[in-house]
């Protein structure tokens, strides 16, 4: 691959093509970014900062036709669960293939049935990166082998989940103990708590579904940082993995594994050895 888009400029694309400038095997071709017209400067500034140890050729876009006339083939989408839903359809189906962090987006079965007959259309794959949570590769050979029962609870500081419906839930602020505030499904999680959906819905497509993912989220006076854990039990293997998340400097509500975990999947489309 020698040709990457990119939806957005923010902490995540930042994250992006920091490890991209330093691990590349060589600058690509062309890097575009898509942003809405008011983000343009944001986008231009992204790309100076990294130059020429990203790509040869940097572009900002600011209309879609403009940005798939470039002919990545590949595009990252590091802007969101909006952006998913306007653009996703159209560059998969534009033969380009679609790298998805929003997973959330995809907790809207109309939204993910859409991505896929575009996909199809295209004859291009819709590809999830395991985002800020682990074990994903463990979880979808573990499927194969048929899956008993998995959990996925999201471990945050009480005041993390300020804005959230927790507030309405718990005093937060006076919190001394360790409280479970959610109990449900992976897609009742990403409904109600959309700022855990990316990982929720990461799990429980890798493996027992949307409807049979069990989440869990706590508050946490004692948790530093946000901690993701993952429970498996399975016919193949039982595992348990859990990362305490650090966030973006840039964007404190991203994780930058998330930005990360992209970086490696354009990496493996480079690298003559991917893993």
């Amino acid at each position: 691959m020698r040709r990457l888009g990119v939806i957005g400029a923010g902490g995540m694309a930042e994250t992006v093509f920091s490890a991209l400038a330093e691990a590349l095997p060589a600058p690509l071709e062309a890097v575009s970014v898509l942003v809405p017209p008011g983000s343009a400067d944001k986008g231009e500034a992204l790309l100076a900062r990294f130059g020429a140890a990203l790509a040869a050729s940097r572009s900002v876009r600011t209309d879609r036709a403009t940005f798939l006339a470039d002919a990545p083939e590949a595009v990252a989408e590091c802007a969101g669960h909006g952006a998913v839903r306007e653009h996703g359809d159209a560059v998969l189906a534009a033969g380009i293939d679609l790298i998805v962090i929003s997973v959330g987006a995809l907790a809207d079965d109309a939204t993910l049935a859409r991505l896929e007959a575009a996909a199809a259309a295209g004859g291009v794959r819709l590809v999830l990166p395991a985002g800020a949570v682990g074990g994903l590769d463990a979880l979808g050979a573990a499927k194969l082998s048929g899956l008993e029962e998995v959990t996925y609870t999201g471990r945050k500081p009480p005041l993390a989940w300020r804005g959230t419906a927790a507030e309405r839930l718990l005093d937060l602020a006076a919190l001394t103990e360790a409280t479970i505030f959610f109990e449900g499904t992976a897609r009742e999680a990403a409904t109600q708590f959309p700022q855990n959906a990316n990982v929720a819905a990461a799990v429980a497509l890798a493996g027992a579904g949307l409807d049979s993912t069990r989440v869990r989220l706590v508050a946490d006076p004692g948790a530093q940082r946000n901690l993701h854990e993952v429970s498996v039990r399975s016919a193949a293997a039982n595992f348990t993995i859990q990362l305490e998340g650090r966030p973006s400097p840039s964007n404190p509500k991203t994780s930058l594994t998330a930005g990360y975990s992209v970086a490696r999947e354009v990496l493996n489309r480079v690298r003559k050895v991917a893993i």
